[in-house]
């Protein structure tokens, strides 16, 4: 990439973070809300370099997808931004990464979230979680099938070096291209969550992480408190 290409690319970007942050505020205006929602940049083939400028540009919270990808450019990245870890986790690559992120998305079974608990309590610490929900019920996707939600959230409270800070989703779309429904029905388990723990300390439910780069203002509308863009932010991905 020539330096006017990458000044150009790095121009849009800029651009791009202005645009993400006005609509975000547009969005809540529209939906009557005050509380904050967070914008995560996803990193998923994105350059440090690049991933470094969004930071100094105000995006501190990351969202990493592949474990191996994340471990190689860590290191690269500028001003200490959070990061969560946000993909397909299996169990034999918790240990990598247990120490070097803020939170995981995508805790979506019993089996994950003892080998979370397991390596943060070799770790000396506390792990937040999210636990990633098949709002859509779909076979190909993973997640926790909502009928499985209060097992799992009840399951959770047993172990010490975990906490339970909310819900994640990746909705479908129905036949008018739309994931509102969807949207709708996370909030009413986000809610319902909120209910069931409030006072206990053992929880802490206060994220609900949906909307993506082409759904994210709907998803404020209907609750969301952090966003997950990555091509919106960054431009389309180029696969490796």
């Amino acid at each position: 990439m020539t330096e006017r290409s990458s000044d150009s690319k790095l121009s849009v970007i800029a651009g791009n973070i202005k645009r993400i942050e006005e609509n975000i505020e547009k969005a809540k205006l529209a939906a009557g809300r005050t509380d904050a929602v967070r914008l995560m940049g996803v990193t998923k083939t994105v350059d440090p370099e690049i991933v470094s400028f969004s930071v100094r540009n105000g995006v501190t919270l990351l969202g990493e997808n592949r474990v191996q990808e994340f471990l190689d450019k860590r290191d690269k990245y500028e001003g200490q931004p959070e990061v969560h870890f946000i993909g397909g986790l299996q169990t034999n690559k918790v240990k990598y990464i247990i120490d070097k992120v803020k939170m995981i998305h995508s805790a979506n079974s019993e089996k994950l979230i003892a080998e979370i608990d397991k390596r943060a309590a070799n770790a000396g610490i506390t792990m937040d979680i999210l636990i990633e929900v098949n709002i859509g019920e779909e076979e190909s996707k993973s997640g926790v099938m909502p009928a499985m939600l209060d097992e799992l959230t009840a399951r959770v409270a047993e172990f010490g070096n975990v906490r339970l800070r909310g819900l994640m989703a990746i909705p479908p779309v129905d036949v008018n291209g739309s994931s509102e429904k969807y949207f709708e029905k996370m909030y009413r388990l986000f809610t319902d969550l909120q209910s069931r723990t409030s006072g206990d300390s053992r929880y802490m439910i206060d994220t609900l992480s949906m909307g993506m780069s082409g759904d994210y203002e709907a998803a404020i509308r209907h609750g969301s408190t952090l966003v997950r863009i990555g091509s919106g932010l960054y431009g389309q991905r180029i696969y490796r």
